[in-house]
């Protein structure tokens, strides 16, 4: 379901809207149709009691872009509830909250169908952008950081005598968070880690044992428990990435494409819509 701030697209589709009377209802002026889609219909009353549920949240609705910027996220949600009751997804009665959900079907569907992928598609995304696919270099680290220099070159000293011993020393002397897990922080790439601690560990060697690295949280010894240097990735490793990021700007597209169908089949009274009510 479509947010108020939601589609970019939100001003482009109100300028191809079909603005003026409704003919197709008798007119009301105290209370005029401003939304109508085949036998369904919201009026203006349904917009005020809307804007006064986002008053009470705190919406500026004096500010006149502020309003317009409402009305075209109502009239977006309100198509989608209008066509879901056409197609039979929203009971007559239904709550708001059901009506909501009944759109929403409509939207994931209309999404759906527009989101196929083909194996050309993402052949044609991996050549264009294969530089950003690429697998970039990471280390594997474990640390144990300690709250003085002495400790931390101590700690280097015994783990020279009996290198083995990394994982016990950083369950018992360590003061990180991963001590438990034996020093273990994970993998990393460059830009991800304190830069005192990347120099060191891109520095080293898979096994590597650092000096002690002073940084605002103390002394940390590292430890390399893998090195991968940086290699371009195949078509074949990289297609399940390609073909989940292609779905979603194809999902996002086509409910875009829906909704801008929706409210040009529509009959929309701006010019009501924006008036105040007829007393």
């Amino acid at each position: 379901m479509m947010t108020i701030l939601g589609l970019r697209a939100r001003r482009a589709v109100a300028g191809m809207v079909i603005a003026g009377a409704l003919a197709c209802r008798p007119a009301d002026p105290a209370d005029p149709v401003i939304l109508a889609l085949g036998d369904g219909q919201f009026r203006r009353s349904d917009f005020e009691r809307h804007v006064a549920s986002l008053a009470s949240q705190g919406l500026d609705a004096s500010d006149p872009q502020v309003l317009r910027a409402v009305l075209d996220a109502f009239l977006e949600e309100r198509v989608l509830v209008l066509e879901a009751r056409a197609q039979g997804l929203a009971r007559a009665g239904a709550t708001a909250e059901e009506e909501q959900l009944a759109a929403q079907q409509v939207l994931a569907r209309a999404a759906q169908a527009g989101a196929i992928v083909g194996d050309d598609e993402v052949a044609a995304y991996y050549e264009v952008h294969r530089a950003e696919l690429a697998q970039p270099e990471t280390v594997e680290i474990r640390q144990i950081l300690v709250p003085t220099e002495n400790e931390a070159r101590d700690v280097r000293r015994r783990l020279a005598k009996e290198p083995k011993s990394f994982e016990m020393m950083a369950q018992t002397r360590s003061r990180a968070p991963e001590a438990s897990a034996g020093g273990l922080m994970g993998v990393f790439s460059r830009g991800q880690l304190p830069a005192e601690v990347e120099t060191a560990a891109f520095a080293l060697p898979r096994g590597g044992v650092s000096d002690p690295v002073k940084t605002a949280l103390g002394y940390h010894v590292i430890r390399v428990d893998a090195h991968e240097p940086a290699r371009e990735r195949s078509l074949e490793e990289s297609a399940g990435e390609i073909r989940h990021l292609l779905v979603q700007q194809k999902s996002a597209d086509a409910s875009r494409e829906a909704v801008k169908k929706l409210l040009l089949r529509a009959k929309v009274n701006y010019e009501a819509a924006q008036s105040p009510l007829s007393r």
